[in-house]
């Protein structure tokens, strides 16, 4: 598959990982929205590389490469690359610990509403964001 097919994937997938978040959010389970949530950002933001033919190394967080080839994005995304870099960037720093937990912290007791809020919200603002962009 080339990388517009796994970019219209990614984003699509994408767009269907939004309503599993939404009932993972229904049950009240943060520390699973926040996981997932960072999922749909990093797929999301992979599909706008793949979109403008962008190679990803096996990473979590994208940020470096956005900012990297940001001449290469339209207008648009170009206006709100700071916002999607930083979105990745604080993405990434949640992905083990909302999944794993640690020695000392177990993800359900830890993640609250709030945070679920504000990883679902960008998650959202992510997919939206990208979506237009994708062949």
């Amino acid at each position: 598959m080339h990388n517009k097919g796994l970019a219209k994937d990614y984003i699509t997938r994408s767009e269907i990982r939004l309503l599993a978040v939404e009932v993972l959010y229904q049950k009240q389970s943060w520390a699973d929205v926040v996981r997932e949530s960072q999922e749909i950002v990093e797929l999301s933001l992979k599909s706008l590389l793949r979109q403008f033919n962008i190679e990803i190394p096996r990473i979590h967080d994208v940020s470096t490469i956005l900012s990297e080839e940001k001449d290469r994005f339209p207008a648009i995304i170009q206006k709100n690359l700071e916002n999607l870099i930083e979105i990745s960037r604080m993405m990434r720093r949640d992905r083990e610990l909302s999944f794993y937990g640690s020695e000392d912290l177990t993800p359900m007791e830890f993640y609250k509403k709030k945070d679920a809020d504000r990883a679902f919200k960008d998650a959202r603002f992510v997919v939206e964001t990208v979506k237009p962009h994708i062949a």
